[in-house]
């Protein structure tokens, strides 16, 4: 158990992080899907429209520090080639 104060603060301040990270990641998985499942109906419009909405929350979690650059990278090159072989 942390005694001293710094010790206090610096779990405080984690759970807080962990908190607002794991809402962040859950964000962009949320964006991910909608993707993934236009992709599976077949929808082309959509899995675009979707797609768009998606790389701009993938950059943001990169710049945030929650997702690795080439991990969202990966994601939204996979992601662009499922769309567009529709």
């Amino acid at each position: 158990m942390a005694n001293s104060p710094q010790a206090k603060k610096r779990i405080r301040r984690n759970n807080k992080r962990a908190e607002i990270n794991g809402a962040r990641m859950s964000r962009i998985r949320s964006f991910v899907k909608k993707v993934e499942l236009a992709c599976t109906e077949g929808d082309k419009e959509a899995a675009s429209t979707a797609l768009k909405a998606a790389q701009p929350e993938l950059a943001r979690g990169v710049a945030r520090g929650v997702l690795h650059k080439n991990t969202a990278s990966r994601k939204l090159s996979r992601l662009t080639k499922r769309v567009s072989a529709l």
